[in-house]
């Protein structure tokens, strides 16, 4: 794998090199995310938060009315060019709805003043755009240095409650980026609960937003294993998770097994920056993290519109809107970019939806076909709506709690990486092009089928070793379904005879036990077709020998080598 890192934003030259090196060991995302549970204690708390400004419900930002709100946008360097304040409108010409704002609080660069912020926050408002404002000065400190300056983020942030006091409907603060860049990532949980209790215990009710550790990659996957703790550390439960997501997301697996990942556990997240042309820095899958947030109705922030010190990564030229560069023409015109997804917020009057404030009348209640292991397909009588309906939404209920599990633009949809004889409850939502949601529809419950086998000699399982260095290795796995019939759920098996030790996986989920791994599909690598493979890869550790398993099962059956 490529190991060029982006670099915009002027970062250090250590800074890079540690990008560099994390990306080529740290390629793998891990943790579990805890499950999406009700917790009523809570609820009056938080509800008190949602008053009239941008909150989080159900796992997804909405407005004050209850709309949806997804953004799509672009960050704008202002803190370095505080002169092309034009470029908040040339921002909004792209048909953008949302901008993120870079300041500084005076820790590295010279700090925006009240009366500066208070002055973009107004031509933010002018320009019919959510404004996100972020503190730069976090980004890349070591690991007691990045407390620190997360924690004078949230104080420079205090010293402007009497400027963001009544924008809660306009703006979300995104307290520091990329903390933790190259530190130890484990202490990105503590600061940050610390800094959201901070402004929340100083009368903040506005979206929080909060950036991963490792640059904002989440490359160990501290983020995704911690997000749970640190959203319910929130009071207001009004906190947004932020993904930065370039050379590490190199792959269309990675990008949707992380996203996805979060969208399972009914946690808010959106992908703060991305970034570059094709073949550059890594070939990171710009056009998959489009396509699958516009998929999974999660927001998206491009990086950036003009002035980085590496070109390539400029949205236009010189801040030149009509030298639009082919990154630009990517995020803007593609077939999932900003011109074609974007809606305008419905408090600035719903833009492209015409101002359309009517919710569509909620869908039939869903009945349920083609039930396997882990997949069922969902269909539904269609949504009547004054404009018109432009998607559904379908959510697994869970008590008092829901978790959007797929979109449609059909009145059908099949949900996939279920589990074997499990219990599930399904209900649809319709939107339409304003962003207006129905209530909710009728709910269906569904048991998935207990699964089945691979027959004798009908799997061939490829291993190999892509690259190994002192006291680690990168694996990858590829399973063949040689069989007539596809395979719907599985599970493999295999032993390491040396000791190795799998710490990160993707693809599937992987349970060890001595030297015995078992391993699981993720969503999209759950079926198997006939004649058709799938792959999965994983880091591991070692203390010596580093021999291939000798055999491998999968469910239950014995595999050939491939």
């Amino acid at each position: 794998m490529r190991t060029a890192i982006r670099t915009a934003r002027r970062p250090q030259p250590l800074a890079l090199l540690l990008r560099g090196l994390a990306a080529f060991l740290g390629l793998a995302l891990a943790g579990a995310l805890g499950p999406a549970t009700a917790r009523a204690a809570d609820l009056p708390q938080r509800a008190e938060a949602r008053a009239a400004g941008l909150h989080i419900s159900d796992g997804r930002l909405v407005e004050g009315n209850g709309n949806d709100f997804v953004m799509r946008g672009i960050n704008h360097a202002h803190t370095w060019y505080p002169g092309e304040t034009q470029s908040l409108a040339d921002i909004k010409a792209t048909g953008a709805n949302t901008v993120r704002v870079v300041l500084s609080d005076g820790y590295r660069w010279s700090e925006n003043s009240p009366e500066d912020v208070a002055s973009i926050i107004a031509r933010c408002k002018a320009e019919r755009l959510i404004c996100v404002l972020e503190v730069h000065d976090t980004t890349g400190y070591g690991e007691d240095a990045a407390a620190g300056t997360l924690d004078h983020a949230a104080d420079y942030w205090i010293g402007l409650k009497d400027v963001l006091d009544g924008e809660e409907a306009y703006v979300v603060i995104n307290i520091g980026n990329e903390p933790w860049g190259n530190a130890d990532p484990a202490g990105w949980t503590a600061p940050t609960t610390a800094a959201i209790q901070k402004l929340r215990a100083a009368g903040f009710a506005h979206t929080i937003m909060v950036d991963a550790p490792n640059w904002g990659q989440d490359w160990e996957g501290v983020m995704r294993a911690d997000a749970r703790s640190v959203y319910d550390a929130d009071p207001t439960g009004n906190l947004i998770f932020s993904i930065h997501m370039y050379s590490v997301y190199d792959t269309a697996a990675k990008v949707t097994d992380y996203l996805n990942a979060f969208v399972d556990a009914g946690l808010p997240l959106l992908i703060g920056e991305f970034g570059g042309p094709a073949d550059q820095y890594g070939d990171p899958d710009e056009d998959t993290m489009m396509a699958t947030a516009e998929e999974l109705g999660l927001g998206y922030l491009a990086w950036s519109w003009s002035g980085n010190t590496d070109p390539v990564l400029d949205l236009v030229l010189d801040f030149d809107p009509t030298r639009l560069s082919s990154w630009g023409e990517r995020v803007l015109h593609g077939p999932d970019g900003i011109t074609e997804t974007s809606r305008e917020a419905t408090v600035f009057g719903g833009g492209q939806g015409g101002g359309d404030t009517e919710a569509p009348a909620a869908p039939g209640t869903p009945t349920a076909s083609g039930v396997t292991a882990t997949s069922v397909t969902l269909g539904w009588s269609a949504a009547t709506d004054d404009v018109g309906v432009t998607a559904y939404d379908v959510v697994r209920v869970t008590g008092g709690s829901e978790t959007k599990v797929a979109s449609s633009a059909a009145t059908s949809v099949t949900v996939t990486g279920l589990s074997a004889g499990t219990a599930y409850s399904f209900a649809v939502y319709a939107r339409d092009a304003a962003g207006n949601r129905s209530a909710r529809s009728g709910t269906v419950s569904v048991t998935t089928d207990e699964g089945g086998s691979v027959p004798g000699g009908a799997c061939s399982v490829g291993y190999r070793v892509i690259g190994e260095w002192p006291g680690g290795f990168q694996g990858e796995i590829t399973l063949r379904n040689t069989g007539a019939a596809a395979v719907d759920g599985w599970t493999l098996g295999f032993a390491f005879a040396d000791g190795q030790t799998v710490t990160n996986m993707w693809g599937g989920t992987a349970t060890q036990s001595g030297g015995a791994v078992s391993v699981t599909p993720a969503s999209y690598t759950s079926t198997i077709a006939a004649g058709g493979s799938v792959t999965v890869g994983f880091t591991g550790t070692l203390t010596g020998a580093n021999a291939a398993p000798a055999a491998f099962t999968l469910n239950g059956a014995t595999c050939t080598a491939a």
